[in-house]
């Protein structure tokens, strides 16, 4: 999608330099894939300990260990 902004030129910069980016676009859209990525990694990490259904870390080590579950063999 084509889109004129208005984005002062140091923030640009910056962002060329920290993305390693070669062109302006690539800058840009290396940032917002950033900023959409932390967001979903924020929504997520506030979800922590909420599964009540979840298995234990006891369950989970019993489960590794029981032959049956052993997909190499």
């Amino acid at each position: 999608m084509k889109t004129t902004i208005d984005i002062p030129e140091d923030e640009l910069k910056e962002a060329i330099k920290y993305t390693g980016a070669k062109t302006k676009r690539e800058a840009v859209v290396s940032a917002i894939k950033d900023f959409n990525k932390r967001n979903r990694l924020t929504k997520i990490a506030k979800m922590l300990g909420t599964f009540k259904d979840f298995m234990t870390t006891e369950e989970l080590k019993k489960m590794r260990e029981d032959t049956r579950w052993d997909k190499t063999k």
